[in-house]
C-alpha cells in the first residue's frame, strides 16, 4: 500500500470512529432474501443515538427520542420499524421482529397496521421502553405507554396509556388503552387481557410514563457529550 493510499486509509477510519462516538452505530441492512433491498435508518435531527447503542435497516426514530446504551433496534429482518416523538429505548433494550418479507411476497401476519401502513414494530408517541425489555414484532405500542424494566412483548398491540409492569410477558394479545399488567404477569390469553385492571386514580404508577419521558426527552435534547480523554 503506498503511503498516500495508507494515508486516506488511515484517516478513513479515523473518521469512522469518531462517527461511532459521536452517533452510535447507524448502519443500513444486509441484503437477503427477506430483505431484498436496502434500508438506510431515517433518525430525526433532535434524537440521540448513544455510542454504545446500535440502530439498523429500516427504522425511522422520531424527534426528541433517545436511544440509550446497548439498545438494539433492529430493521434488518422484520420491516419497518418506527419509534414515534417523544419516546425512549432504554439500556439493553431489542426491538425486532419477525421477517415481513419472504419468496418474492409480503408476510402481512408478521406485520401491524396503524393509519394505512404497515409495520414490523410500531412504537407510538411518548412510550417509555425501559430496561432490558424487549418489543418483538408484529408489535404495536401506542402513546403514553410505559414498558416496564425486562417485560417482553411478542405478536401484541398494546393501546395508549398502558403500563407493562417489570417482568410482565405479553404474548398474542390486544390490550385496551388504560390497562396495567401487574409485574411477573404472563398474559397469553385474549380473556386475560380483557380482564386486566384499569387505571384508576388509586393506582400507584398512574403517572409513572409522565416522568421518566421528561427525563429522556432531556437527555435527547442535551446532545451527545465529548467522550473523557484518559
Amino acid at each position: 500500500m503506498t503511503r498516500s493510499k495508507l494515508l486516506v486509509f488511515s484517516l478513513s477510519l479515523n473518521l469512522l470512529v469518531v462517527a461511532a462516538l459521536l452517533i452510535g452505530w447507524v448502519a443500513p441492512n444486509v441484503k437477503t432474501t427477506f430483505n431484498p433491498d436496502i434500508d438506510v435508518p431515517l433518525i430525526a435531527k433532535t434524537a440521540r443515538i448513544h455510542p454504545l447503542a446500535a440502530v439498523g435497516g429500516s427504522v425511522i426514530i422520531g424527534e426528541h427520542v433517545f436511544v440509550a446504551p446497548a439498545a438494539s433496534v433492529r430493521g434488518d429482518e422484520g420491516e419497518h420499524i418506527f419509534i414515534g416523538d417523544n419516546s425512549n429505548v432504554q439500556d439493553g433494550v431489542v426491538v425486532h421482529g419477525l421477517e415481513t418479507f419472504e419468496g418474492g411476497h409480503e408476510l402481512i401476519e408478521n406485520e401491524v397496521e396503524v393509519e394505512g401502513k404497515r409495520y414490523s414494530v410500531y412504537i407510538g408517541k411518548r412510550v417509555s421502553l425501559a430496561h432490558q425489555s424487549q418489543v418483538h414484532g408484529p408489535a404495536r405500542v401506542g402513546d403514553d405507554t410505559f414498558v416496564g424494566m425486562q417485560s417482553f412483548v411478542f405478536r401484541s398491540e398494546l393501546g395508549d396509556h398502558v403500563v407493562v409492569e417489570p417482568g410482565a410477558k405479553v404474548i398474542g394479545v390486544t390490550v385496551a388503552a388504560g390497562r396495567y399488567i401487574p409485574a411477573l404477569s404472563l398474559i397469553t390469553r385474549q380473556e386475560q387481557a380483557d380482564a386486566l385492571p384499569l387505571i384508576t386514580e388509586s393506582y400507584a404508577y398512574r403517572k409513572l410514563n409522565d416522568g421518566v419521558v421528561r427525563v429522556n426527552v432531556q437527555l435527547a435534547d442535551a446532545g451527545q457529550p465529548a467522550p473523557i480523554a484518559r
